[in-house]
């Protein structure tokens, strides 16, 4: 049966080939029935063959295998039958971007087929020589029937292993998001043909309108990968069942509506064909894994008191290598930002008379540059400590709904950081079992910190949650008065933080707060305070003003040492 199966289709390549008019593509159908048929040969079940959409010599493999609702089998490169040698092929980087994010990838030229397992060829099959075909016209000879069988029944039988370890997740997730941004989200922001396309191009330019004006293709292009990769994560830690691309959705918290809005495009309609396929291959392997075991082991054997951040270190050395140094204000040594929170804490005590300090009522407490959440987390887990020293356990359910839910603040510019830290609340609340009711939400709020214009109305698809994003942020910014300011803000000799409202807050008396560009009421008299218009300075004068509004507060930032001794912030001292 299978020597018949494979005669056929040679003789249907080579009928396809005498066309004279073939491409790579034209060949698809005849491959698309091959492995549907050796699978129904096979008695493989629930076999669904995807092709997918060609737009440039990277994205997609150009077959995926799958089983049409959550089980990913591998996926196919095919190249035309004219290509005799693959080992050339095999060499590319393609084939290597290939092979380094999925694990179950055939290389075949319609005559040969490879077959590689983590990137190691495991097995080959030559089932007849174009040659023939191609000089002689004809339909080459069958050869190697049971190598060919024994690939495709190695092939067929593949399923993710299950993940074991936080570190062996960390670094699939990020292979697969590296391709999403490289390879689809990258490739589709360059079309402007498509629904979907026009979509992800109007998020991105919202995105640059509303809230980073440098913001580039690339780097909207990554920002948008980790934004799904880590909403994916977010919203598989709170599916108990079954788990795919379109599910997902459903899993999101109401509350984070911009979180919503992205993925009401990615599951509920109809993004395009590239960026279904690798979402669905997340998802896959999320689902496999068993998130919150993991993620609790890791934080239970000691690996650190905040097991997300060190997941994302781990994702981002092998999701990029030089974005830790880039990104750097997303987290801070965890040593440091203790002694901080510690310190708050102590003063709170020591100097206002909350005897219960971060644990207090009274405490309103706001990251402004909040990154991944790491200083709000930490002051989270000293609070619920002193609580729990005190009062016991009995109570915590209700001070959480009453003090830290309402209470505690943070803004953050970047989306990826944002999903992050919603999702480390979360495990942090669970560690202390309190699930988030549906209308219950942590107000970390994706906002310019240093942008009092509130959004208007945003009638573009898959960001109109920005503006209610921003009015949430502005009440905060306007009118909540706050104790405790704390976090780590970011530093920029050249900010691109340039407003009126920002420039007005640094160079005028307002709300009590003296100039900076001042000493004693008189201009500094410098030629070039540029050192001024440094991102830090401008969260500090920020943080400066909101205690002034308050009339008293604590202020715990790390800060650049340059304003400490420089001539040039002696209005700012």
């Amino acid at each position: 049966m299978l020597k018949q199966l494979l005669e056929q289709y040679l003789k249907n390549l080579t009928n396809t080939f005498q066309r004279g008019d073939a491409r790579e593509e034209s060949y698809y159908a005849n491959l698309d029935e091959l492995i549907k048929e050796t699978a129904a040969l096979l008695k493989v079940k629930n076999i669904d063959v995807t092709i997918l959409p060609k737009k440039t010599e990277a994205g997609n493999p150009d077959f995926r295998i799958w089983d049409g609702k959550n089980h990913v089998t591998g996926y196919i490169e095919a190249k035309d039958p004219s290509t005799a040698n693959l080992d050339y092929i095999e060499g590319t980087e393609q084939l290597k971007r290939y092979c380094d994010t999925f694990p179950n990838v055939i290389l075949t030229n319609f005559y040969e087929f490879r077959l590689y397992r983590g990137g190691q060829r495991i097995a080959q099959a030559m089932i007849g020589r174009s040659t023939i075909a191609r000089q002689l016209h004809t339909p080459p000879p069958v050869e190697n029937c049971d190598q060919f069988k024994d690939l495709f029944e190695t092939f067929f039988s593949f399923s993710l292993p299950k993940i074991k370890s936080a570190r062996s997740l960390a670094i699939e997730l990020a292979k697969r998001t590296r391709f999403l941004c490289d390879e689809v989200i990258a490739v589709e922001i360059e079309e402007d043909g498509t629904k979907g396309q026009k979509q992800i191009i109007g998020v991105f330019e919202a995105f640059k309108k509303y809230l980073i004006g440098t913001l580039t293709e690339r780097q909207f292009a990554d920002l948008y990968a980790q934004t799904i990769t880590y909403g994916l994560f977010a919203a598989r830690t709170r599916a108990n069942g079954e788990f795919n691309r379109r599910l997902a959705f459903d899993y999101i918290p109401n509350t984070i509506g911009i979180l919503r809005d992205v993925f009401r495009f990615i599951s509920l309609e109809e993004p395009p064909k590239s960026l279904q396929i690798i979402v669905e291959d997340i998802a896959e392997l999320l689902y496999v894994t068993d998130v919150k075991k993991i993620l609790h082991e890791y934080y239970s054997t000691g690996k650190g008191k905040d097991p997300i951040i060190h997941f994302y270190e781990t994702f981002l050395s092998t999701y990029d290598p030089e974005i830790r140094e880039r990104r750097g204000v997303y987290y801070t040594p965890e040593a440091v930002v203790g002694y901080i929170v510690r310190s708050i804490h102590s003063i709170l005590k020591t100097h206002f008379g909350l005897s219960d300090g971060l644990a207090s009522p009274e405490v309103k407490l706001l990251d402004p540059a909040g990154g991944t959440l790491t200083f709000p987390a930490a002051a989270i887990h000293l609070a619920a400590k002193e609580y729990i020293t005190k009062y016991g356990e009995g109570g915590l359910h209700h001070w959480i709904k009453n003090h830290i839910l309402p209470d505690f603040y943070a803004f953050e510019l970047m989306m990826a950081p944002y999903a992050i830290g919603h999702l480390k609340i979360g495990f942090i609340l669970d560690e202390l079992n309190y699930n988030l009711a549906d209308d219950e939400r942590f107000k970390l709020y994706l906002t310019n910190t240093l942008e009092m214009e509130e959004i208007k109305q945003i009638s573009i698809p898959g960001v109109s949650s920005l503006s209610e994003e921003s009015h949430l942020a502005g009440k905060v910014k306007k009118e909540q008065p706050i104790l405790v300011i704390l976090g780590n803000p970011p530093y920029s000799g050249i900010s691109s933080n340039v407003n009126e409202w920002t420039e007005k807050l640094l160079k005028e008396d307002i709300d009590g707060c003296q100039s900076y560009y001042k000493v004693d009421d008189k201009p500094l008299g410098e030629k070039n305070p540029k050192w001024l218009q440094d991102d830090y300075v401008k969260f500090l004068r920020f943080a400066q003003w909101k205690i002034q509004k308050s009339g008293f507060g604590i202020v715990g930032m790390i800060t650049n040492h340059g304003y400490l001794d420089n001539p040039t912030f002696r209005g700012m001292r």
